[in-house]
């Protein structure tokens, strides 16, 4: 009888690889969240004015965006680098010593629980197949076929941070002076227990403790940058 995948599990490196980059997006997009919230709301708390609040607001997205993509692109370069360099050393033992790469195969197939005949058969079906990615993946947990790609990181990263910050700079601005903190406060703290469920879920995890650590965190920033710009507006007046 032929077995097949449960459909709620991934099976395969491709689909860990899209629910990776759908969990790094979510927290993109709960930092833009929270760092332009905690600048709006700050210079909210210090002045009625829509221009140095939207000012703030749009400087921050911008600053924060392109921190996000720049230490993402610096970061996946690294990783990257770092892959290539192990796979072009795994070549050349592949062709320098190719008995001692099989014996090493062998070997590691063993680990995993196969008998001494049964791992041998299997190393040589592999490394007859596909040399390097038999070897990649099993000596160096490497996929050759996918490796990480730094602009794909950068632009992922940027373009969430933007979604995130985008939704309180538009509700700082939007409603009456008077309306505007309480609003931005409600909408930020929906979004972050929405991000919360999302990110839950997409690791397979309960949502109420992601909830509430979103909320409680966004809570606690907008909180005291409220507060410091409370008694920054303060001792300006």
């Amino acid at each position: 009888m032929t077995t097949v995948p449960h459909p709620a599990e991934p099976h395969t490196g491709s689909v860990a690889a899209r629910l990776n980059w759908l969990r790094a997006g979510v927290l993109g997009a709960n930092d833009g969240i929270v760092s332009t919230a905690g600048i709006v709301v700050g210079v909210a708390a210090a002045s009625a004015e829509r221009a140095p609040i939207l000012t703030a607001g749009v400087a921050g997205l911008l600053a924060g965006a392109v921190s996000m993509a720049l230490g993402e692109y610096v970061s996946v370069s690294t990783q990257r680098d770092t892959e290539s360099a192990l796979l072009h050393k795994e070549r050349l033992e592949l062709r320098d010593d190719p008995h001692a790469e099989l014996d090493e195969l062998t070997g590691l197939l063993q680990a995993k629980g196969m008998s001494a005949e049964t791992a041998r058969r299997a190393a040589e079906e592999l490394t007859a197949h596909d040399a390097i990615t038999a070897h990649a993946e099993a000596e160096l947990g490497i996929d050759p076929t996918e490796l990480t790609n730094p602009w794909q990181a950068a632009f992922s990263s940027a373009l969430a941070f933007t979604i995130g910050a985008l939704l309180p700079l538009l509700a700082i601005l939007w409603p009456p002076a008077e309306l505007r903190i309480p609003i931005t406060a409600g909408a930020v703290l929906a979004a972050l227990a929405v991000t919360g469920v999302v990110s839950a879920r997409l690791g397979g995890a309960p949502a109420r403790p992601a909830v509430l650590r979103n909320v409680i965190g966004g809570t606690l920033a907008l909180l005291v940058t409220y507060s410091i710009g409370h008694l920054v507006g303060v001792a300006l007046d």
